[in-house]
């Protein structure tokens, strides 16, 4: 187990560690530090304050001590006051000194304790020992128990230690003190501002009373899951991005870390994955694995098992990404690369190349796997689910009538080789943008007096649901839920997909009308499995909207080669609510129960051994309803819409429950009336409830 001291700077010895550094004046910061000064301060104090801490010493004579001490004594940032590493205050300085005329040098000035060193001569040892000191008197020392291959498989059902708490992505607590006769008693704990711009699809996880929080921009807070304390924060710092597609993935990371041992895995923006210590957020390794400079980026976070990280790489719909996406495993604890498959060009299978019609792997785009795998230890198979085929009509990417494999397909892949076991194509020759990445749940159920494990998954935009053999990819049953106009029949015995072809345009600059759209009848929000009810729940939308293919032509570096016009979105028709959430028999796929509303489920639902689900809107409510009815039980109203992806714990006997909410793209204001959504929503923020203490 390593130490439990945390190894950052305290409020009350950061200025000291740089008093001794005033000539710095005359040019002591790179150019390279400032410029990460100028991120942090990007990232971190213009969500607040704009330029006005930058522009406030213009003419003046601070030092670099000044300008930290002002901003740890004034306590900034405001979500973790006085608590970033001290090397990102001391950057920050820099950038605002040099931002104000001082040189710049060619010496990094260093947030730690060696600055004093070098300032004041002092010995090492005894600096360290000072250091050690003031922050074991700040953040008392805290147990961590390494995260083990036995409890990632089976965890403490107290604990939440994947993005969907187990590796089968079920989206289910069997926690019960919070039920249908208790959870009017839920009130506020703690909240938690992440002080960070962009959408909120962040995927609290706990482990030892630590809740891991992981932000847009790669910034990673451990925050203490009983009051809402910081314990660290770290912030990663990525390169500049050309093109605005490339640059508006960092703002939209989700569920971006995992625990393994004494670890928080990190994927990045830039490609990156990371390990970070989980008492102190130090960095312990960290592999370039992707080339960002072509657009490649991790929106999604890691599938961390038996001893491997399992991700997909985002971006792939990027002009200069093209010829690969990939699905990739690599060592937990070193980050060597073991695996790598590429979802768009298979040697091994034929029909990949035939499905193309004719397009070398060098001008494919597409088949993106945006979301988080799951695995079976017992078929020892990752699954992942792919995107669309990029540019979107198939008359822009010179496919024809091909099906375009391996795109809006579920993956099944041997766990150690990177071996394809077998494929289910959801959407074939898709036209319309209608990716199926979304979460596969694995569950087991008897069918016809057999147990069988199943892939139970509403994969793609489209909303219809599937139910697979997983051992085998066999196709079970499929159900249509949101109204959707892109396929016109799924053979029920074959799983045999027939398009509707009079979607599909027959020639470049003809419009048509596809349903649902872009932003889907689903999107990344995800679905919930309770084992208790037999039931799968699924936050959609009834919504469609017009689509014009675009002659090709390659787009500029960090734009997308998606190559349409799409039209304003409208309801769909037969319906007068955009919100829908529906509950499935997962036997059959039979309706179980919908709710309809005029408001859009804007975050994933959270399934509970109470008796209840959790899940939120656009128009800034979180339900919690009963799992067998819809009935709601509960709710509250936030100060934004409701996203992310609620969970809940348990620590001394308390069970709490954490909601984000926050900015969103999924809000359909125009098509809901009465809808009311601030002007500024504010920071995106964690809120935490908890039942009435006694």
């Amino acid at each position: 187990m390593k130490p439990t001291f945390l190894l950052r700077a305290t409020a009350a010895i950061i200025p000291m560690m740089i008093a001794g550094a005033a000539h710095a004046q005359d040019g002591f910061y790179t150019a390279e530090q400032v410029q990460r000064g100028q991120e942090l301060y990007d990232a971190r104090c213009s969500v607040c304050h704009a330029n006005s801490i930058r522009d406030s010493y213009q003419n003046s004579t601070a030092t670099a001590a000044t300008i930290v001490d002002a901003m740890v004594l004034n306590g900034m940032p405001l979500d973790n006051p006085g608590g970033l590493p001290a090397q990102d205050y001391v950057d920050i300085a820099g950038y605002i000194l040099n931002h104000n005329g001082m040189a710049l040098g060619d010496e990094v000035v260093a947030g730690t304790a060696a600055v004093q060193v070098a300032a004041i001569g002092a010995d090492p040892a005894d600096i360290a020992n000072v250091v050690l000191e003031e922050t074991a008197e700040a953040a008392p020392a805290r147990d961590y128990s390494p995260v083990t291959p036995e409890m990632i498989l089976n965890p403490d059902p107290s604990e939440w230690l994947q993005w969907r708490r187990t590796v089968d992505n079920q989206g289910h607590s069997p926690l019960d003190l919070i039920n249908r006769d208790t959870v009017g008693e839920l009130e506020l704990a703690w909240t938690y501002p992440m002080g960070v711009p962009g959408l909120q699809e962040v995927a609290p996880i706990v482990h030892d009373g630590i809740m891991f929080l992981a932000t847009n921009q790669n910034n990673v807070m451990a925050v203490d899951a009983v009051t809402g304390d910081t314990i660290w924060m770290y912030t990663h710092t990525r390169p500049e991005f050309e093109g605005a597609y490339h640059g508006r993935q960092a703002e939209r990371q989700k569920n971006s870390v995992a625990l393994w041992q004494d670890s928080v895995i990190l994927t990045t923006v830039d490609g990156r994955l990371m390990s970070l210590d989980a008492l102190s957020g130090q960095v312990e390794w960290d592999v370039q694995v992707h080339d960002w400079e072509k657009g490649y980026s991790y929106t999604a976070g890691p599938l961390v098992v038996d001893g491997k990280i399992f991700s997909g790489i985002s971006g792939c719909s990027i002009a200069g990404t093209n010829g690969g996406c990939f699905i990739t495993a690599h060592d937990a604890d070193t980050g060597e690369e073991i695996w790598r498959f590429n979802t768009i060009d298979d040697p091994n299978n034929p029909l990949v190349d035939e499905s193309w019609g004719g397009v070398p792997a060098e001008n494919r785009w597409g088949a993106t796997p945006w979301a988080t795998g799951s695995y079976d230890a017992e078929l020892n198979m990752v699954f992942f689910g792919t995107g669309m085929p990029i540019p979107y009509s198939e008359l822009t990417r010179g496919t024809g009538e091909g099906s375009a494999l391996y795109t809006n397909s579920t993956l099944a892949i041997d766990a150690d080789t990177g071996e394809l076991k077998w494929y289910y194509q959801h959407m074939p020759r898709d036209n319309f943008d209608l990716d199926s990445p979304f979460e596969r749940i694995i569950i087991e159920e008897e069918i016809d007096g057999e147990m069988r494990k199943l892939v139970v998954t509403t994969p793609g935009k489209n909303g219809i649901t599937f139910a697979l053999d997983a051992a085998t990819g066999e196709f079970i049953w499929s159900k249509e839920t949101i109204y959707q106009n892109v396929i016109e029949s799924i053979d029920q015995e074959t799983g045999e997909i027939t398009l509707n072809l009079d979607t599909i345009p027959t020639e470049i600059g003809e419009e048509k009308l596809f349903c649902p759209t872009f932003n889907g009848g689903r999107l990344w929000q995800a679905t919930a499995y309770s084992p208790d009810t037999g039931m799968f729940y699924l936050p959609a939308a009834n919504i469609c909207q017009t689509i014009t293919p675009l002659a090709f032509e390659l787009a500029p570096t960090g734009e997308s080669m998606g190559l349409a016009q799409t039209g304003p979105q409208q309801l769909a028709p037969g319906h007068d609510n955009v919100g829908s959430l529906f509950a499935l028999n997962v036997l059959d796929g039979s309706d179980a129960f919908e709710v309809e509303q005029p408001a859009r489920f804007s975050s994933s639902v959270l399934a509970t051994g109470g008796g209840l689900i959790f899940v939120g809107d656009a128009n800034r409510y979180v339900y919690a309803m009963n799992d067998e009815t819809g009935e709601v039980l509960w709710t509250q109203r936030l100060h934004a819409p409701i996203g992310g992806y609620p969970m809940t714990y348990e620590i001394d006997g308390i069970q709490y429950v954490a909601i984000p909410a926050g900015q969103s793209a999924t809000t359909q204001v125009a098509l809901t009336p009465g809808m009311s959504i601030p002007p500024i929503t504010g920071a995106n923020m964690v809120y935490v409830y908890r039942l009435t203490a006694e």
